[in-house]
């Protein structure tokens, strides 16, 4: 790429592997911050992504993978004697039935000093994700210092609280969540994930933990039902669209892409949020996390 990113990515990214559907079986690629990279860069940002993958054919082939979708890999680091991990999807149309074989990845010994504030220069938003923190205590510090990093150049910082507990207990998820929060300009949770997070299912006080804890704007996903944009002079519910839905898988980290490209091309929050729920629509309408991943053109044909 000949332009420095907009939106740099930070996290985990794995070999996928769909199962279980004629014609839906093969090799792809995930991870939650991977996922909206390519989200967002099919909308036509400008995106890079940080992590460290194996030096073996998977962390080759997810070089070559961002290469083609046109992300900007010049912050991924192959770990020689790493590994790159992987997950099975199951496909289902409402939750996401995942088998992952990542302990010890190549991602989990991503370290604070891998980062400098060059990285950031010219970046707009930084996004990252609580699977980001919890994969390892390296991880953890690593997305803290990305933030801090972010927030010293003018960056935003938008933050998925993706609550994974077979990598972290719920007060560890609690704790580490509470301290990426304090850096987080957009906070992106799903309401599963706040409803555990925070202890009530009102959706309005769900809002309000995420702006008080210091986000300027939320999106809270609500599947298939929309989302709630928020900030602290408004709030907007957006409906969802109707599709028939497939495959989950992703449909979250696609949502956070479009959002954040829909802010860098000038959307209010609403409107980036009706863009974010229509691309997600389109994502549950096929198999895999990326695959079915919208481009720009697609987007607009669903909005109609």
């Amino acid at each position: 790429m000949s332009e420095d990113p907009a939106i740099l990515c930070l996290g985990e990214a794995l070999l996928e592997r769909v199962e279980g559907s004629a014609g839906a079986s093969g090799l792809s690629f995930g991870g939650d911050t991977s996922n909206a990279a390519v989200a967002a860069a099919r909308q036509g940002a400008r995106v890079g992504f940080v992590t460290a993958v194996g030096a073996d054919p998977g962390g080759d082939a997810l070089l070559r993978f961002w290469k083609s979708e046109n992300i900007d890999v010049r912050h991924v680091r192959q770990v020689q004697g790493g590994r790159t991990g992987s997950y099975h999807v199951d496909p289902d149309p409402s939750q996401r039935r995942l088998t992952y074989d990542r302990q010890g990845s190549a991602a989990s010994r991503m370290k604070p000093e891998d980062l400098n504030e060059e990285m950031f220069r010219g970046v707009s938003w930084l996004h990252t994700s609580a699977i980001s923190q919890a994969i390892s205590s390296d991880a953890m510090a690593t997305v803290r210092r990305a933030m801090e990093l972010a927030r010293r150049t003018g960056a935003g910082v938008s933050y998925d609280t993706n609550l994974r507990l077979a990598l972290w207990s719920l007060d560890q998820a609690k704790a580490g969540m509470r301290q990426a929060l304090e850096y987080t300009n957009l906070a992106l949770p799903s309401l599963d994930d706040a409803v555990a997070l925070v202890g009530t299912e009102d959706e309005e006080s769900l809002l309000d933990f995420f702006l008080e804890a210091g986000a300027e704007t939320v999106a809270l996903r609500l599947g298939e039902r929309g989302a709630w944009v928020a900030t602290p002079e408004s709030r907007y519910r957006i409906a969802a669209f109707d599709v028939e839905a497939v495959d989950s898988t992703g449909a979250g980290d696609c949502f956070d892409g479009v959002f954040l490209a829909s802010l860098l091309k000038g959307a209010s929050p609403d409107e980036a949020g009706r863009w974010a729920c229509a691309a997600a629509a389109l994502a549950v309408s096929g198999y895999g996390a990326v695959a079915p991943i919208p481009r720009a053109e697609e987007v607009v044909r669903l909005l109609g």
